[in-house]
């Protein structure tokens, strides 16, 4: 790794709960199979909101997880 790169953890998922303020409740995808994911709190990223990106409840979206737990960034709405 070189100086200044940082290795950012995305992830995908899919929006459960459209809460206010750019807030949403995302299910990550389960790592066993019987289960169900794991619910991350995710706000939008400044380009979504610069480009007005709508993102709704069933919508997939790709993620910048916090490296502290708890919270993750949406960058990008996959479908």
């Amino acid at each position: 790794m070189t100086d200044g790169e940082e290795t950012k953890d995305t992830a995908t998922g899919t929006v459960e709960e459209v809460l206010p303020n750019s807030l949403f409740r995302v299910r990550l995808p389960s790592e066993k199979e019987e289960g169900e994911g794991e619910l991350v709190l995710a706000y939008l990223a400044g380009k979504m909101r610069l480009h007005h990106i709508r993102v709704l409840v069933g919508d997939r979206v790709e993620m910048v997880l916090d490296p502290y737990g708890g919270r993750a960034r949406i960058v990008r709405r996959l479908t």
